[in-house]
């Protein structure tokens, strides 16, 4: 298999896992970019909506999975 075919096939794999554990959360009840923290502006015609907290925890799991992943491959 080539390497350009594998980085998809990767690719894909991550967008599943993704897109299931976002599924998941939802199913308990936390609807990401509504969390308390998140802001949101109604105007009128136009909403702007600053997804703070959403993005912070995002970015903590996603840092919690790479670190355990890289550990992994370490051994």
């Amino acid at each position: 298999m080539s390497p350009f075919v594998r980085l998809f096939f990767y690719l894909g794999i991550v967008f599943l896992v993704i897109a299931g554990a976002i599924f998941i959360i939802e199913r308990f009840g936390i609807s990401l970019g509504r969390l308390p923290g998140d802001i949101r502006i109604q105007r009128g015609n136009l909403t702007c909506i600053f997804p703070l907290a959403t993005t912070i925890l995002l970015s903590i799991g996603l840092t919690i999975l790479l670190n355990l992943i890289l550990r992994l491959f370490k051994k």
